[in-house]
This record gives structure tokens, sequence and C-alpha cells, in this order.
């Protein structure tokens, strides 16, 4: 089931992630501004984000196994619509880019069905390992300008629609919801209110926000911030992106490990600090070798452990039958916090020509999210940094406690 619910993830964000490389393609043949490609690439994470909050809730109530075929299912619609008809004018992207955004729900899905099967001791690492499924993000990176180039525009859009058919029809066949799941049975609106008043659902929000909002936006705008800062080819931006996600994605299941054995708040509190040095660093707009690729690959490594981090303390902190309530509302601060790096960064270097102020930004918010870790995050948790379960507690007193707090 792990490995079903990995696979899904990372076909949806494929998906999801299709435009991204293709930005500077656009501006350049549709004459858009700076604005224009950031807003382009950035609609399908807000929409995405936002809708993990209802999708969540309904993983919840009907479980994964009903939930993933449906949100793989309705993406081929606008998958298809981009490929095929939408990539003539900024409108049409626009509105192929807000229905794309339904692959990005995909992670609300998957988190409480994951956490389901494995017991809290092993939750860290379990969702780390699911995480590697935003890996999706590196097949778009790696092989849509590939595509476009050696065919047409419509072929990596068709490839990735077809393979979206035949995970919702193997979802459909194989994958199951764990023994005993707990079924909320109160009314949406209800169940969501209850997740806004748990402490751990703006805690992690709040952490997500920049460890994988910064991921997200680096995935999306780092073609740009590469071609347009250091005057590479959109190929080789394009392989650069690849290998930060990759490295990323490598790291969110060691974030979880690591986790499970440290306590997700050291493990979160090393990660930002590590994102602090990278971001002003580069906001000195070094050398690309060695010291840019340095600092990138370093943040890279940091983001994703810091995602693997925040959902490890999801898994410890959060009721059972709210997993996917709180994952969604979290999941939604996350894409949200990487919606809006890459407007400011278009924006500041359309009006001052440098991405140096937003990566001291970057630096800046970085800092307050340690300091947050440090204080409200460790304070909140029960005096061993969050550590979670220790060897030979059993699974049900580890349970039980977390579910009361």
């Amino acid at each position: 089931m792990l490995a079903l619910a990995t696979i899904g993830f990372a076909v949806n964000f494929w998906a999801w992630a299709l435009l991204s490389p293709l930005g500077p393609r656009f501006k350049d043949t549709l004459d858009l501004t700076s604005f224009q490609q950031s807003l382009l690439v950035a609609v399908p994470v807000v929409v995405g984000s936002l809708g993990r909050i209802p999708v969540g809730a309904l993983t919840d109530r009907f479980g994964g196994r009903m939930m993933f075929p449906i949100v793989s299912a309705a993406t081929i619609v606008p998958v298809l619509y981009l490929g095929l008809a939408g990539h003539d004018s900024l409108a049409a992207l626009l509105v192929g880019g807000f229905f794309l955004g339904i692959g990005g729900t995909a992670f609300a899905v998957g988190v409480p069905l994951v956490n389901a099967w494995f017991p809290p001791e092993r939750r860290g690492l379990a969702i780390g390992v699911f995480g590697v499924g935003m890996g999706g993000t590196a097949i778009s990176a790696l092989t849509t300008v590939k595509l476009v180039d050696a065919q047409s525009m419509s072929t990596p859009f068709l490839i990735t629609a077809a393979v979206l058919a035949v995970y919702a029809a193997t979802a459909v066949l194989l994958l199951r919801d764990a023994p005993g799941r707990t079924v909320p049975t109160q009314p949406l609106a209800r169940r969501l209110g209850a997740t806004l008043k748990l402490r751990i659902t703006w805690q992690a929000s709040a952490l997500y926000a920049v460890a994988f909002g910064g991921y997200v936006a680096f995935s999306v705008y780092l073609p740009t911030y590469l071609k347009t800062g250091y005057s590479l080819s959109q190929a080789d931006a394009a392989n650069r992106m690849a290998g930060f996600v990759l490295l990323a994605v490598a790291m969110r299941p060691v974030g979880g490990w690591l986790s499970d054995r440290l306590g997700p708040v050291r493990v979160l509190a090393g990660a930002l600090g590590v994102v602090v040095a990278g971001a002003l660093v580069q906001s000195f707009t070094p050398g690309l070798v060695p010291l840019g690729t340095v600092a990138f690959l370093a943040m890279a490594a940091a983001l994703g452990a810091g995602s693997g981090a925040t959902f490890a303390l999801v898994a410890l902190q959060t009721p059972a039958n709210q997993v996917g309530s709180v994952t969604g509302v979290v999941g939604a601060a996350g894409g949200l916090g990487g919606f809006l790096p890459p407007l400011v960064m278009g924006s500041l270097y359309g009006e001052y020509g440098t991405y140096a102020a937003g990566l001291a930004l970057l630096a800046v918010v970085a800092a307050a999210a340690l300091a947050f870790t440090l204080t409200g995050v460790r304070g909140a948790t029960d005096g061993d940094g969050g550590r979670g379960p220790r060897p030979g507690r059993r699974r049900g007193q580890h349970s039980t406690a977390h579910t009361t707090a």
C-alpha cells in the first residue's frame, strides 16, 4: 500500500508540474512579462494547495482507496486540455493550470492512507518514503522539454494522461485502506472546524509553509532563476532543477527517519538553520560553481528533510480520525508557501534586475521559523523535543497519549 500510494503521489505530481519546465518557452512564444510567467507556474500550485483541505477531509470520510482513483482520473482532463488546445494563449494556460491543480491534492489523500497502515514509531519513516513521490516534479523537469523538442507540445501531456489513466485503474483494483480505519461521522464543516482548533494544525502549517513551500517555490521557479540570473540554456536549467528536486526528495524519508530517532523538533531546527545559511550565501549571487551549487544543494537537502520532519510531527500529534483533515490544511499551507515566492521573485527582478532581495527575504523567513521551532513548537511537545515513542513502549500507550493531547 505504501508503494502504491507513493507511485500515485509521483504520477499526480508529475502532472501538477507540467507547466513549470515550459515557463521560459511560453514567456518567449507568448511574449509574457516576468510576473505573467511567474503567475502561470504558480496558479496550479495555489489551486492544488487549497484543494487539499476538502480532499483531506473527504479522505478521512471515504478513504484513500476511493479518493486516489478519483483525483487521478480528474487530473486527466486538464492535462489533455493543455496538451491539445490550451497552450496558445496566457488565458488558456491559466484556465488549464487552474484545473491542473487537482493533481496537487493527491498529497492529502496519501498521508492519511499511509499513516493508518503503520504504528506511531514507524510513521515518520513511512510518510517520509511516501513523500518521495514529490519527485514526480523531477520527472516533469527531465522529460517535458525534451519531449516537446523531439516531438510536439502535446506529447508530454498525452503521455502523462495515459500514465494517470493506468494508475487510476490500478488503484481501483489493488489499493486498500488499513483494516480498522477510523471513519469520522460528523459533517465535513464540523470536522474542518475541529481540525482548525488543534494546536498541531497551526504549528505544522507554519513550518510546512517554509519547508515544503520553499521546495515548491524552487521547483517551479528555479529554471527561470537560472536562465535569467546565470544565462543557462533552458535544458541546462531544467536539468539542474531536477537535481535540486531529486536531492530534496531523497532527503525527505531521511528527515522522517531521523525524526523517529531524534525527534522532529531537532530535525526541523537543524534543517531551517541550513536554509538560513544557504539563502544568505545565494543572496550575494556567487558563481554557480562551486559556491552557488553548494548553497542550492544544501537548501534542497534541508527543505526535503524539514518537510519529512514536519509530517513526522503531524503523525505523532494528530488524532487518528483527523489525520486527513490536518494533512489537508498543513498541505495547503505548504503549497501556498510555494505560491508567493515565485511571484515575489518575478516582481523584484522586474523592478531591480536582481534576485538578491528575494533570497534575503527567504533567509529572514527561515530564521523566523527556526525561532518558532525552538520556542513555540518545542514547548508544545511533551518535553522530549518531539522525539516520539521510545523502544519498548507499547503502541497503544503511545497512541492514546498523543490522541488525548
